[in-house]
C-alpha cells in the first residue's frame, strides 16, 4: 500500500463521494463501444429467434418441427409472443449472457491496470475495499441490464410478430396477461441473479492479471469449461455445485404453483460463489501491489 493510500484511507469518505464513484464507474462502463456492442447482441438475439420462428411457422407448422427441440417455451411462441421473452432467456442463458459478464468482470481491475488508471483511482478517497466493492456493483448493474436488453427486445418483437394474450402456465393453467408480464419480470431477474457468482468470478481473475484481455478470456473460458463439465454424467456428483447447473431453473416460475425448490438452490449457490470468489478477490486486491 502507498503512503498516499495510507493517507487516504484514515480520512472520512463521504457517502456522497461514494455514490458518485458508483455513477462514474456506470457511465464509464456503458458509454464502452465494447458494452453497447455486447448489449447490441443480446439485443439481436430475441430478433433472430422470432423471425426465425415466424418464417418456420409461415405454412402452419410447429416451430422445431414438431420434434420438441430447442429452447423451453419455444413450442409456445407462435401462440402468445410473450413466450419469446421466456425462449430468449433460455437460449442466451448458457453462453450469450454470461460471456456478456465475464468479459466487462475481467476487464473491471485489470482493464484499469492496463490503461495504467488504476493507481490514480486509489490516490483518491476511495481505498481499496470500496473500490472493489464498488467494480463489483458495477458489474451487478450491467447483470441486471442485459437480462433487462434481452427480455424488452424479446417482448417487443413477440408482440410485433405474434398474438399476445393469456398464458397457459407449464402446469397447464390459464393466467392473465398481467399476470404473465409479472411472471416475466420475475424471471427477468431470477436470470440476472442467476449471473452475481460469474461477476464475482471474474473480479477475482481481473484481480490475478494487468492485462484486461487476459482476464476477459480467462473468465469465459472458465465458464466454457464448467459448463461442459455440467454435462458430463460421470460427474453428477460434483454438477450440484457448479454455478451453472441451476440456471434454467426459472422455468419453474412458470409453474402454478411455483416450484420453489431449485429456485432456492440457484440463489443460494449465485450466493455462495459471490461470498467465496468475492472474498478471494478482496483478499489478492487489498495486499496486491499497485504499480500501474
Amino acid at each position: 500500500m502507498s503512503r498516499a493510500e495510507v493517507v487516504e484511507s484514515v480520512r472520512p469518505v463521504s457517502p456522497l463521494w461514494t455514490f458518485g464513484l458508483l455513477r462514474s464507474e456506470l457511465t464509464t462502463t456503458f458509454r464502452r463501444w465494447r458494452t453497447l456492442a455486447l448489449l447490441a447482441v443480446l439485443a439481436a438475439v430475441p430478433v433472430l429467434v422470432g423471425i426465425a420462428v415466424k418464417m418456420e411457422t409461415s405454412d402452419g407448422s410447429s416451430p422445431g418441427g414438431g420434434g420438441g427441440g430447442g429452447p423451453a417455451f419455444i413450442s409456445q411462441i407462435t401462440n402468445n409472443g410473450l413466450f419469446l421473452v421466456f425462449t430468449a432467456l433460455a437460449a442466451t442463458l448458457p453462453f450469450f449472457l454470461p460471456m456478456a459478464i465475464g468479459v466487462v468482470a475481467g476487464d473491471a481491475i485489470a482493464g484499469e491496470a492496463n490503461a495504467g488508471t488504476l493507481r490514480y483511482l486509489l490516490v483518491a478517497p476511495a481505498g481499496r475495499s470500496r473500490l472493489l466493492l464498488t467494480k463489483y456493483a458495477t458489474v451487478v448493474i450491467f447483470c441486471l441490464a442485459a437480462t433487462l436488453v434481452v427480455a424488452v427486445s424479446a417482448l417487443t418483437v413477440g408482440a410485433l410478430l405474434f398474438p399476445l394474450g393469456d398464458l397457459t402456465t407449464i402446469s397447464g393453467t390459464q393466467i392473465s396477461f398481467a399476470e404473465g408480464l409479472g411472471r416475466a419480470l420475475l424471471i427477468a431477474l431470477a436470470v440476472a441473479a442467476s449471473l452475481i457468482g460469474v461477476a464475482a468470478l471474474g473480479l477475482f481473475v481481473s484481480t490475478l492479471t494487468g492485462s484486461g484481455i487476459a482476464a476477459m478470456a480467462t473468465t469465459v473460458g472458465l465458464l466454457i469449461t464448467v459448463q461442459i463439465l455440467d454435462q458430463i454424467p460421470q460427474l453428477h456428483a460434483l454438477q450440484p455445485y457448479f454455478f451453472s447447473h441451476y440456471w434454467l431453473s426459472f422455468a419453474d416460475l412458470m409453474r402454478e404453483p411455483v416450484y420453489w425448490d431449485d429456485l432456492t438452490k440457484n440463489l443460494g449457490l449465485q450466493a455462495l460463489y459471490a461470498v467465496v470468489f468475492g472474498s478471494a478477490a478482496w483478499a489478492r486486491f487489498t495486499t496486491k501491489d499497485i504499480t500501474a
